[in-house]
């Protein structure tokens, strides 16, 4: 049985937050802990360069190197680390945490997730209570759902297993290195492993292994038209 332990996902050396997770509890608990954390570490400061035209709350960390392209919103709290892009249109709420090199997309919203170094959200995404490991990469459109239609507590399947986890709101969890195609989607509680591809146009959830490639293929037919 998996104990989903955070160091089966992510280097831990590839985030300045590692103490959000705790050994021998899954991974999934650091989520509940990212608004305590602020609260307790953020020291705000604007390091980097914002466009005049961006929207920047009281409580925002801004590292140096990092760029607040025009009609962004950063809410926060918020900690945004260095060398990052935060492009244009994109909606950051609370409780973010985001690592250094980090691409944050134009028209991507994101809250309550923790994003590790070099990882990239580049177009059009939604980001909410997940974790994404060290150059995990989300092509255009990718929705990361992070609420049961039925409002109940979010479980994450493995197999015939399935385990509480004691959220109502939980989206996916992202190891390093892992790639999500164009316009896919990942329901509450996803759990993708190191190094693991799903097709574009996907609809999954559960526990993709670390190192496994998830195919989709969808027949089509060309008919003459009359």
């Amino acid at each position: 049985m998996s104990t989903f332990a955070p160091a089966d996902f992510f280097d831990l050396s590839h985030t300045a937050h590692a103490s959000l997770f705790v050994e021998g509890e899954p991974v999934w608990a650091a989520l509940s802990r990212i608004g305590d954390y602020l609260q307790q570490h953020l020291m705000p400061q604007i390091l980097g360069q914002v466009a005049p035209s961006a929207f920047i709350g009281p409580d925002v960390f801004i590292g140096e190197g990092t760029v607040v392209e025009p009609n962004a919103v950063i809410k926060g709290p918020a900690w945004i680390g260095k060398n990052c892009q935060v492009r244009a249109g994109c909606y950051v709420r609370d409780n973010v945490i985001v690592g250094d090199g980090v691409v944050l997309g134009n028209s991507c919203e994101f809250k309550n997730c923790l994003i590790f170094d070099k990882a990239e959200v580049p177009h059009f995404n939604y980001v909410g209570d997940s974790i994404l490991g060290h150059k995990a990469h989300l092509g255009a459109g990718v929705i990361l759902s992070n609420y049961r239609l039925d409002h109940g507590q979010v479980v994450v399947r493995d197999g015939d297993e399935t385990f509480a986890t004691g959220l109502r709101k939980m989206g996916a969890i992202l190891g390093d290195a892992a790639e999500i195609g164009c316009n896919s989607v990942l329901n509450p509680g996803s759990i993708i492993g190191r190094c693991s591809i799903i097709y574009p146009l996907s609809s999954f959830g559960g526990v993709l292994p670390a190192h496994t490639l998830l195919k989709t293929r969808s027949s089509q037919m060309q008919v003459p038209r009359t």
